[in-house]
């Protein structure tokens, strides 16, 4: 019986030592830091150059897949025509991305 299951001796532990601790500890912060931090805080930086970039007639979508037209930028808000007479108070914030002149038309 002893071909097929092997008898374990009881082994004296050792303890990992703490180079390898602070390596695996280091590790895994690279791994947080290139997986998370990195990509979401490049994200953010892109949004508010984009928010920072809106004017007067640039065609916009929303978060929440609005699609208009600026008619006014304050500091924290914009107004949006979504259709004619039709004016969205907006915050900045609230923006998604910037479309290509002429989109709304298309659609």
């Amino acid at each position: 019986m002893d071909l097929i299951f092997p008898i374990a001796y009881a082994q004296e532990t050792g303890q990992p030592s703490m180079t390898y601790n602070l390596i695996l500890f280091g590790g895994m912060f690279l791994l947080f830091y290139l997986i998370l931090w990195r990509p979401q805080s490049k994200r953010a930086k892109e949004h508010k150059e984009l928010i920072g970039g809106i004017s007067k007639g640039d065609e916009i979508m929303t978060s929440g897949g609005l699609l208009g037209k600026v008619t006014r930028v304050s500091d924290d808000y914009i107004a949006v025509e979504v259709a004619e007479g039709v004016e969205l108070k907006l915050q900045k914030s609230s923006v998604a991305g910037a479309l290509p002149k002429g989109t709304i038309n298309q659609i």
